[in-house]
């Protein structure tokens, strides 16, 4: 039996019961919070196992969302909107939580059920385009928040998202179809270079791991090589990314009068790496029975 999806909705009530009659389906599962404070506690404890937001484009969530993105809690939304008043420009969107999601016009909610794969689907796609905090804050009600990193939770999301995806519609490519806007060769030049900076910070923290015994090296790779792939970084950036650690590393080794082979070992690394790295390029090829219109769309 296929997952259903669970959805949190904050809307008003009028629009709750539309919205239900709406997602009247096995395929979901709903929950409908009435006040910011119940939506707040909610989130907080169940952040992990919502699969997508339904709320109003409302101001009174600015502070939320915020709170939220600076402790690199993201999850797929979609922000339901009025109508656009005659002679407004209905493209010029706000973005209030993340590049990722979906406004909705009050015309087209009775399309809400495809909007919300697609919301999934913009949310898989987040990667070197949607800069994450380096550090947690509190949570939304004042507990402590979850101990992973704002990059391990975006990334522990999207595989558990993947993989509903894969159970209730048999495909992989909505994951590994990638958006080109988000390729280092299309980046601004500061973009680039924030982003340069971001994956040598992370390359060096895995070098430095690597054979720690209580380290999660793994999850170190994993995020590493997500934001590669989504960069469509190529291997030769990444031996260059190797080999200038290596030489830093080299000279300060020199400096202390120490044999500079024990860099040697750290090649593991950087095997270990392209590894992760050519599997995720080898399964993100179209299957010939995988239908072209299910990949990922930038309209």
């Amino acid at each position: 039996m296929q997952s259903p999806l669970y959805l949190c909705l904050f809307v008003p009530e009028s629009i709750a019961l539309l919205l239900g009659a709406i997602l009247h389906s096995d395929r979901y599962r709903l929950t409908y919070l009435r006040t910011l404070g119940d939506f707040a506690a909610f989130l907080d404890s169940h952040t992990e196992h919502i699969d997508c937001l339904i709320v109003s484009d409302d101001t009174q969530l600015l502070p939320l969302f915020n709170q939220l993105y600076e402790q690199g809690r993201l999850l797929p939304v979609v922000l339901l909107e009025p109508n656009a008043p005659p002679g407004a420009d209905a493209d010029s969107l706000t973005v209030v939580y993340h590049n990722a999601e979906i406004h909705l016009r009050q015309s087209d909610w009775e399309t809400l059920p495809a909007v919300i794969d697609k919301a999934i689907a913009h949310y898989l796609h987040l990667g070197p385009a949607c800069p994450l905090p380096s550090t947690q804050g509190d949570s939304v009600s004042g507990k402590s928040a979850p101990p992973e990193s704002p990059q391990s939770f975006l990334l522990l999301q999207q595989r558990r998202l993947a993989d509903k995806l894969k159970e209730r519609l048999g495909y992989l490519g909505v994951y590994y179809k990638r958006n080109p806007s988000y390729f280092y060769r299309n980046l601004s030049p500061d973009d680039k270079q924030e982003f340069l900076d971001a994956i040598n910070a992370e390359y060096r923290e895995i070098v430095l791991n690597y054979f720690a015994k209580d380290g999660d090296i793994n999850n170190l790779i994993d995020q590493f090589v997500n934001h590669a792939f989504f960069a469509d970084i190529s291997v030769s950036q990444i031996l260059e990314v190797h080999m200038e650690l290596m030489d830093e590393f080299a000279q300060q080794l020199k400096l202390e009068g120490r044999n500079e082979e024990i860099l040697l070992d750290y090649r593991l690394a950087l095997i270990d790496i392209l590894a992760h790295l050519g599997e995720m390029y080898r399964r993100s090829i179209p299957r010939e029975d995988i239908p072209l219109d299910i990949y990922y769309q930038t309209d």
